[in-house]
């Protein structure tokens, strides 16, 4: 058994290892959520050109003397989107935020620091050579670096590049992924009940985690616990998938076949069971060029330990540049105690800075994965916090 950091560099080491996935050209339209696969440099200055960054006067600052009142005549207006007007003679122009700064202009005085009357403006106090002037270049050169590879473009950077002149990006396809749940004990969710079964419902919530974290997924049919099937099953998964995730029979009982089918299948077993509560019994494989992560089949423990295990997982075979999150810090509203030994993670509210634990932390239980919005993490040799102590809480927004 291995800890939690152990896994993560193991599984870093072998996504290191891994092919990558191929590149392809996408519009912006549709680049959101998707990795980078090139660096991108701008093709523009950004800002383009000098402009205004006040309502106000574009002046020539040879026309003030330190400490006087300077009266000028308006000679212009220069608008937004507008060519402008050039200043080459003691006076000013009326500016508005975002217009270009008339060429002989190298100041704009702000509107507060002026009185109009008629054609005329007395300016109250001598402005700066550059007083509120963003200049060509001042964000970003032409020619120097945008974004990195490796980074996954959100709407900000979406922004970014629209306003470079960009209009598609080399990115990193989307990994693939195939769900394979386990378990004679499951039927389909809304199929006919006939007693003694239970609704699955690890799959749509696992393809909805793969999906936010920008993977393609496919749901493999229900497999009995039939180690001739179950091999199949995976056998068919990999064939097409970047990562096969299985659901159920990942312990070590005699209806426990996951492990039993990897070594059918020629894979290697990376790393089989992992120091944390819940979901111990882990398993981390390889077959061939599909990589293979076996989650227990308790829903709760399935969905914590993917998303600490499998998303960091699916964010470096995209080439996320940052494929693991932290945690932030919260303080306890109650006391809370555990008896100490492994890594564990607890279902949680989050409000703010304040972390409550639910009441019910059974590892089937759907009902308080869903309320929570968080996991109170206590290390191993942590026995628990008292009530307003800090800890640490990853939040389900930040995984």
């Amino acid at each position: 058994m291995i800890s939690l950091d152990e896994a993560w560099a193991q599984i870093s080491t072998r996504v290191a290892a891994h092919a990558g996935l191929s590149k392809e050209r996408v519009s912006l339209w549709s680049a959101r959520g998707r990795v980078l696969a090139e660096q991108v440099t701008s093709a523009v200055d950004l800002p383009a050109s000098d402009y205004s960054a006040m309502d106000g006067y574009a002046v020539r600052t040879e026309d003030f003397k330190a400490g006087e009142v300077a009266l000028l005549p308006v000679l212009g207006e220069c608008q937004t989107g507008h060519a402008s007007l050039e200043l080459t003679t003691r006076g000013c122009l009326r500016i508005f935020t975002g217009a270009h700064l008339p060429p002989g202009a190298d100041a704009v005085v702000m509107q507060e620091n002026t009185q109009r009357n008629g054609n005329e403006v007395s300016v109250l106090k001598a402005p700066e050579l550059g007083e509120n002037v963003r200049r060509r270049g001042e964000d970003v050169a032409r020619g120097a670096l945008l974004l990195p590879e490796g980074t996954r473009l959100t709407a900000h950077q979406l922004g970014l590049l629209a306003s470079a002149e960009r209009t598609e990006v080399i990115v990193r396809r989307r990994p693939r992924v195939s769900v394979v749940c386990t378990g004679d004990e499951l039927r389909p969710f809304g199929s006919q009940f006939y007693g003694g079964q239970l609704a699955e419902s690890n799959s749509i919530a696992l393809a909805a985690l793969c999906a936010e974290a920008g993977a393609e997924v496919t749901i493999s049919p229900l497999v009995r616990d039939e180690l001739p099937r179950l091999m199949q099953a995976m056998l068919d998964a990999s064939l097409h998938a970047d990562l096969v995730v299985t659901v159920g029979g990942v312990s070590v009982g005699d209806h426990d076949l996951v492990a039993p089918a990897v070594e059918g299948l020629g894979g290697e077993i990376i790393f089989h069971k992992v120091a944390i509560k819940p979901g111990k019994p882990v398993l981390f494989a390889q077959h061939e060029r599909a990589l293979i992560l076996g989650l227990p089949g308790n829903p709760a423990s399935a969905q914590v330990v993917f998303s600490l295990l499998g998303l960091p997982l699916l964010r470096g075979l995209s080439g996320d540049n940052s494929p693991t999150t932290s945690p932030r810090s919260a303080h306890l509203t109650h006391d809370f105690f555990h008896k100490p030994g492994r890594r564990s993670f607890y279902r949680a509210r989050l409000d703010g800075d304040q972390v409550t634990v639910l009441s019910n932390q059974a590892s089937g239980a759907t009902t308080s994965m869903a309320w929570a919005n968080a996991l109170l993490e206590l290390k191993e040799h942590v026995e628990g916090y008292v009530t307003g102590q800090t800890a640490p809480v990853w939040a389900f927004s930040d995984f």
